[in-house]
This record gives C-alpha cells, structure tokens and sequence, in this order.
C-alpha cells in the first residue's frame, strides 16, 4: 500500500508515457462508459476542460454529448487564491489556456456550485473504496467543498483501480463513481 504522494508519481509516469492516440482511445472508450450511467436525467454537469500538454483525458467527446443532449456544461477558471470560479458554457464563452495549458472561460455566466449536478473530476488513480490522488495542487478538494453533498462525483481514469490507498484523511471527499475505459465503478 503506498502514499498518493508515490501513486501520483507512479501514474504521472505511466500517464507521460501513453500516446497521443493511446490517450484519445480510452478518452473516447471513457465516454462510451459513461453513457451507460443513470446520470442523464440531470441538468447541470461540471466538466475539466483538457490540457493536451499533460497528456489528460480528451474530454471533448463528452462535451459535445452533454451539448447534445441540452445539457448545462459548466467549466472553471483557476484563480489566484486556488479556489475554482465556475461558468456556464456556451456559444459567447471565449476560452483562453492558462499557464498550465488549461482552456479556461475568460468571460461568461457565473454559476453557483451549489446547482450543480454531476462533477466530472480529472484524476490519476483511484482504489476500490472510491478515494482519489489527483494532481496534486488541491483545486477539487476545495471545490468539491463548494458544491452540494448530493452531486454526483464522478472520477475519469485512464488506468485501472488500485486497491487501496495509504494516506487518506477525514476530509477527503469520496467519489460516487469512477470510469475507466473499462468499467464504471460505483461506491
């Protein structure tokens, strides 16, 4: 059993090592998975934009199917004090990346976390109890905080689950379900 501290550099390994076409085929096998959820019936879902420069999910596909499916894509802006400010978006958005290459809203309908439904939450791994390591610098703890305990946390993993992670704490929230390109995992 190891820290998130290892597991994050373990699986930002195994994530710098993928190809670009290995990471748009478990983006697009993600997405499939995720249609088999009985989350459609919501209105509001939080999304990550990707960062093509560190070689995340290609959330793209599953953007167009929240539009689509006239939904509520909502996407954040990382501010100075780490807090995530969320907006509506839409058709007037204008995206700009950030300095970690990160499209981010630079204008826009400000949204309340509180109405949001469904939270999809970038990530590296997660163990079979539905606890996460994520990146590192703690943008969706706090702002998981924000929201209201009955969204729907969903992380997107490129790899398989481990089965336990060392280090976790009373305020780590859990995830209600994961998604690899494989499975859907619900805890």
């Amino acid at each position: 059993m190891k820290t998130k501290k290892e597991i994050r550099r373990i699986y930002q390994n195994k994530r710098d090592r993928l190809t670009f076409d290995e990471i748009q085929s478990r983006s697009i096998l993600i997405t499939n998975k995720c249609l088999e959820m009985p989350i459609w019936h919501l209105e509001n879902y939080h999304i990550f934009l990707t960062s093509l420069n560190n070689n995340e999910i290609d959330t793209s596909s599953l953007l167009s199917i929240l539009m689509g499916k006239d939904k509520q894509p909502i996407i954040s802006k990382i501010l100075i004090n780490k807090n995530l400010e969320n907006y509506l978006l839409n058709d007037q958005t204008t995206l700009k990346n950030n300095h970690i290459g990160i499209p981010e809203p630079q204008n826009g309908i400000n949204i309340d976390p509180k109405i949001i439904d469904v939270v999809f939450i970038p990530l590296y791994i997660f163990d079979l109890n539905g606890h996460r390591v994520g990146y590192g610098g703690g943008y969706y703890d706090r702002f998981l905080k924000t929201c209201r305990k009955d969204a729907i946390k969903i992380g997107l993993s490129k790899f398989k689950p481990i089965n336990k992670i060392k280090d976790i704490s009373k305020f780590d929230i859990k995830l209600d379900y994961a998604v690899t390109p494989d499975s859907v995992f619900s805890f």
